[in-house]
């Protein structure tokens, strides 16, 4: 399975000045990182694949990580659950980018 997610504290001392929370994404993202499982993290979202169990694990983690910078925290998160199938975080979008060299 793929899992994209998103991740941020509120109600706290977590966000800067300027209102970014970057210091409490990157405790997220470390966690994924540390992980082993194949991810990638954009502007927006942290992409993470494997199996049901590993993955959802990895999400909790983040978020606990996340919730030591405020006193809520939002998840947001969209799965592609398709068993049998591994390496898609890459295949998919080699896939499209194939498409749009036809």
């Amino acid at each position: 399975m793929i899992v994209a997610f998103s991740v941020a504290p509120s109600g706290g001392p977590s966000e800067q000045a300027d209102g970014s929370v970057h210091d409490a994404v990157a405790a997220a993202v470390r966690v994924v990182r540390e992980s082993g499982l194949p991810n990638r993290t954009s502007s927006m979202f942290t992409e993470l694949e494997g199996e049901w169990d590993e993955v959802m694990d990895v999400v909790k983690r983040a978020t606990e990580a996340v919730g030591a910078y405020g006193t809520r925290v939002s998840l947001v998160l969209k799965a592609d659950i398709r068993p049998g199938h591994t390496g898609e975080i890459d295949g998919k979008l080699e896939r499209l980018e194939a498409a749009l060299g036809e």
